[in-house]
């Protein structure tokens, strides 16, 4: 994916998502937890079959970046999954998703200072709006101060999401930051299955149900998933995190093409809203493009320079890959 075309990547990705919603209600009465692990372990068993079948170079995993993958599969996807549940139990879904929509302005302020550089007025601005139409296409809805609380943390873990990705990305590729925590949050998410549903949570799926963990996982988790992240590789948090405001978008999209439901007027305000904001938040690829190209050579002659002073047989070979 180029530069160019990593917005359609990221808009695409959310879409996707947005999908889930019109399909998980097909598989309401299968126990939560186990549902997620199924999806996340097909989803791991594919990208990592396109690792290999691509053959791309080994990498050296580090105690850090083992620590990021680790907090990654516990924080933004078992973690963000349990707060989600939890919080259906003592908010209503407008409630939720009002909250969980505020992604977008999370990720443009948090993305540029982790970068450490000032977060931009106009992403800034356009995440706000983008924030608003989720706001406007969920409603405001009601709920307990528990709702909320359980609510924020379905919206850190999806941040955490993208946050903890970024620095794994320019190392490790989206293929690898896509495979790797999903395939580590399926013991997560078996055992907190086991704990909060007990041995009810192990029962197979029907074939109907099947059906619908395959589409989640083979195209909700994976595609999405590496689709997401290269987007995000290339794009940064702020910008890319617009993108996630398409997210009730698809689900809209969804509902209608699958005949489930109807557009309200605050369905179809929620959308212009977010499309708005997205299309606020983007600036002119060209310059984007010129001086993320800038940035790439500047490192890549930092890296040449290292390397004349390192290379030697015994930096040779500490640096060979070990899996």
């Amino acid at each position: 994916m180029s530069f160019a075309t990593a917005p359609v990547g990221a808009a695409s990705a959310m879409l996707l998502v947005g999908t889930s919603t019109a399909v998980s209600a097909t598989i309401a009465g299968y126990p939560v937890f186990t549902g997620q692990a199924l999806r996340y372990a097909l989803a791991a068993a594919i990208l990592l079959a396109v690792v290999g079948h691509r053959r791309l170079p080994r990498v050296r995993l580090t105690a850090r970046d083992i620590l990021l993958l680790i907090a990654l599969a516990a924080t933004g996807l078992a973690g963000f999954n349990l707060f989600l549940v939890e919080a259906t139990r003592h908010a209503g879904p407008a409630m939720i998703g009002t909250v969980v929509g505020a992604v977008p302005l999370v990720l443009a302020l948090a993305g540029p200072l982790i970068e450490r550089r000032r977060p931009a007025a106009r992403t800034v601005g356009a995440a706000l709006v983008v924030a608003l139409g989720a706001a406007v296409a969920a409603g405001l809805g009601s709920g307990s101060l528990k709702g909320l609380l359980l609510s924020l943390g379905a919206l850190a873990g999806e941040v955490a999401f993208s946050l903890l990705a970024v620095p794994l990305l320019p190392k490790l590729g989206p293929l690898r930051v896509a495979a790797y925590p999903a395939a580590l949050s399926v013991p997560m998410l078996l055992a907190a299955g086991l704990v909060l549903e007990g041995t009810a949570s192990l029962r197979l799926p029907t074939l109907g149900e099947a059906a619908a963990f395959g589409y989640l996982g083979a195209i909700v988790t994976a595609a999405a998933f590496f689709l997401w992240y290269d987007a995000l590789r290339r794009l940064g948090p702020d910008r890319a995190g617009l993108f996630a405001g398409l997210v009730p978008v698809g689900a809209l999209l969804t509902t209608l093409a699958l005949g489930l439901g109807q557009a309200g007027p605050a369905d179809v305000a929620g959308a212009l809203l977010v499309a708005a904001g997205v299309a606020l938040g983007q600036r002119r690829p060209g310059r984007d493009a010129a001086a993320r190209q800038r940035q790439d050579t500047r490192r890549q002659d930092t890296r040449h320079q290292d390397t004349r002073h390192r290379d030697t047989p015994a930096a040779f070979a500490s640096h060979q890959p070990i899996g």
